[in-house]
């Protein structure tokens, strides 16, 4: 179960990173509206579990266009992904840093949260698209496009400091988040790590 390094990878395996490197900085799709784009990531039956949003992948989608006809206003920076591979070469799991840029551009509130995807992906018949994604955050903070403005100090700690500012941004523009998510170093980033990798060990004993 060790990551083939790149002074090692065979041709196929280079295109296989290039392939999941592609899923990755697709999430543009979002940002810019493609909500066809964005399906296309993943494997129907996909799932994914983020603040805002916990369930199947398409209907992700569907609830990320409603999104985009609200105040809030959202953005992703994507960096190139750590990836390991099953010995067979169709499963791998990654995990990518990333920075979401949020604005409510009604309260005049925004944030820069930090976090890292943790994805479950397969090749089915030479594609591969992602079938689970989750998320860690790392850390995230307010930014005041217009000035500095109040926030409900109450509000914003009952959340974990990692992502605090981002949730709070989402409650208040009508996208609650209701439990707790993994933030780095907890209990729940080492349970979704360890869980992740049991699947590609799974496929790399079969």
């Amino acid at each position: 179960m060790t990551q083939t390094s790149a002074s090692t990878s065979t041709p196929s395996t280079l295109q296989a990173r290039q392939d999941i490197a592609d899923l990755m900085t697709g999430w543009i799709h979002r940002d810019l509206g493609n909500w066809d784009g964005l399906r296309a990531l993943f494997h129907p039956e996909a799932v994914i579990e983020i603040t805002w949003f916990e369930g199947r992948a398409f209907d992700f989608v569907d609830a990320s266009a409603r999104m985009g006809t609200s105040d809030l206003r959202t953005k992703h920076l994507i960096t190139a992904p750590v990836v390991t591979f099953s010995s067979d070469g169709t499963r791998a799991v990654s995990e990518t840093n990333a920075v979401i840029i949020g604005e409510n551009v009604q309260l005049g509130l925004g944030c820069n949260a930090h976090n890292r995807f943790i994805d479950r992906l397969e090749r089915r018949d030479g594609v591969w698209r992602i079938l689970d994604r989750r998320s860690v955050y790392d850390f995230s903070a307010f930014t005041f496009p217009g000035g500095v403005v109040d926030i409900e100090r109450a509000a914003y700690a009952a959340h974990p400091g990692e992502y605090a500012a981002l949730a709070y941004l989402l409650d208040a523009s009508g996208f609650p988040v209701r439990r707790t998510f993994a933030t780095r170093g907890s209990g729940l980033e080492r349970e979704l790590k360890q869980g992740a990798f049991e699947w590609l060990a799974a496929r790399t004993a079969a």
